[in-house]
């Protein structure tokens, strides 16, 4: 398998803020590329076709990407490394809709449902939560704090153009699959240089390290099969060191009364609880962007209603312990689909 250059990091710091009000606003966890980064080599396609450990199937770049072999995206599928390995995919799922400008869901939050640090992990996510966010953000009920988050206005507009029998075919095909965490939390003082291209933090090679300060940096563990789209191939989050232990006191007994067991509603063990979603081993990247989202007012459907006022005082620090936590947290093993 051809190794490819890889390459990033968040150049932004985040200052303590005092409490909410702008400053709790985690910059690296919406990873926005910053001006003057040094830039990537672009990747063409060759022509050549690429494999990731396990999977017997080859695919050309290209196809890799959701596109035809003559680059353009007429019709979005996405490459499935292991189509064995889960139920079929519905339409919306594997292929999406070019007519519409529907990127096939598959593409981004992969077959398995994993998703990426710049999207979201969605398998296991209960059927009628799941519609209920499409809708959401159908409505506009629903977007980004991060103006410049590009990938979560394209997820808008997915929204709008799908039906609700698509909506209700992604979400019962993603509840069926189990979510298992593909992410490990090291604690650090320093992490790899890395640079934001998509989103995605890649380390830069050859570039050495630098201090993590107060952020979280969550990179892929291989970088060549993340950018083949290996959907085994998992993520490192490093957070401060102390992050953990500070996120589970948060989570587990809340602080000074300013907030709320996350055990409460999401279960002793974070892995859901009825209509509630599960938070425990999901991107803490992730994590901290809802988090930021629902103290800023980016959310007004039901759920977020029920966590604003439980996050409305949260500092940039508090979301770091939160994230790192709730990231670290095994996740339970699930029994039959809901």
């Amino acid at each position: 398998m051809k190794k490819t250059a890889g390459a990033e990091l968040l150049f932004v710091s985040l200052a303590m803020p005092a409490i909410a009000a702008e400053s709790s606003k985690p910059d690296w966890a919406y990873a926005v590329p910053v001006p003057g980064q040094p830039a990537l080599p672009k990747i063409h396609e060759d022509g050549k076709l690429y494999g990731v450990p396990g999977s017997k199937l080859r695919f050309t770049r290209n196809k890799v990407q959701g596109l035809n072999d003559d680059g353009k995206r007429t019709r979005v599928v996405a490459a499935d490394w292991f189509p064995g390995e889960h139920h079929r995919m519905p339409r919306i799922v594997a292929d999406g809709d070019a007519g519409r400008k529907i990127v096939a869901c598959a593409l981004c939050h992969s077959p398995n449902g994993r998703g990426r640090p710049q999207n979201a992990g969605i398998a296991g996510l209960l059927a009628e939560y799941f519609i209920g966010q499409l809708r959401d953000m159908r409505a506009g009920l629903r977007h980004s704090a991060e103006p410049r988050k590009k990938n979560a206005h394209a997820m808008i507009d997915f929204a709008k153009a799908m039906t609700e029998r698509e909506m209700r075919d992604a979400a019962l095909y993603y509840a069926a699959l189990p979510w298992t965490s593909w992410v490990r939390v090291v604690e650090t003082d320093t992490v790899p240089r890395s640079v934001s291209a998509d989103g995605m933090m890649l380390p830069l090679a050859g570039t050495g390290r630098e201090k993590l300060g107060n952020r979280i940096v969550e990179t892929p563990a291989d970088v060549a099969r993340t950018d083949l789209r290996d959907p085994l191939s998992g993520f490192i989050a490093y957070v401060p060191k102390g992050a953990v232990a500070k996120g589970r006191q948060i989570v587990t007994t809340g602080k000074n009364g300013k907030t709320l067991p996350c055990a409460v509603c999401h279960g002793q063990n974070l892995n859901g609880v009825g209509p509630i979603p599960g938070i425990a081993g999901r991107s803490p990247r992730y994590m901290a962007r809802q988090l930021y989202d629902m103290q800023r007012g980016a959310w007004h459907g039901a759920m977020a209603s029920m966590m604003k006022p439980v996050f409305a005082k949260l500092t940039a620090q508090y979301i770091i312990n939160v994230a790192a936590y709730t990231a670290s947290v095994p996740v339970a093993a699930q029994g039959k689909p809901r």
